[in-house]
């Protein structure tokens, strides 16, 4: 499929597109939630990741633990799963602009977000299969690599709304079919 190539919207014309009365109606970006698993790993390859995904988001990723033991997923209670990262602010602009010019361009097979990655509340949620497709992990030795995922959390109203706004950020969605 195809990418949308219309022309995107600013934020006057989307306040006018879906008759806000105030501009701050229009929808916004909240946060982004970085997230990557590190569950199979060693100690000093999650080390690694770590200091990677720091290196990435450009702050302290914070680990997540597991709440409760599982004998069949071989867990115990309170054991280094994951690191997640949440990013506001000039962090979350500058994430998101590497994310949206460089990064996913440089993924694999790219032809554009589905749109079923646009949730019913209007946050993106993108997965991103290695994590060398960032400009800071360009020319960097990496041991290993690992995959995370990017949730763009917004206040809107809808998906709708929603897909007019990543489509004015420059976001590439696929096109809609009928």
């Amino acid at each position: 499929m195809a990418q949308d190539t219309k022309q995107p919207l600013s934020r006057s014309q989307l306040q006018k597109h879906f008759g806000y009365a105030n501009a701050l109606m229009t929808p916004r970006i909240e946060k982004i939630v970085v997230n990557t698993g590190v569950g199979r790993y060693d100690d000093q390859a999650r080390k690694s990741i770590a200091q990677d995904l720091d290196e990435l988001v450009g702050q302290h990723a914070s680990p997540t633990k597991a709440r409760e033991s599982i004998a069949s997923f071989k867990t115990r209670k309170g054991v280094v799963l994951g690191y997640r990262a949440t990013l506001r602010g000039k962090r979350m602009r500058d994430f998101l602009s590497r994310m949206i010019h460089v990064a996913i361009p440089r993924m694999r097979d790219f032809r554009g977000i589905p749109l079923s990655a646009v949730d019913g509340s209007g946050n993106l949620h993108i997965g991103f299969r290695e994590h060398a497709v960032f400009p800071e992990m360009i020319g960097k030795e990496t041991r290993l690599l690992f995959g995370l995922q990017a949730s763009v959390v917004i206040h809107c109203r809808g998906r709708k709304e929603a897909m007019a706004f990543y489509r004015s950020l420059g976001v590439p969605l696929r096109k809609e079919t009928a």
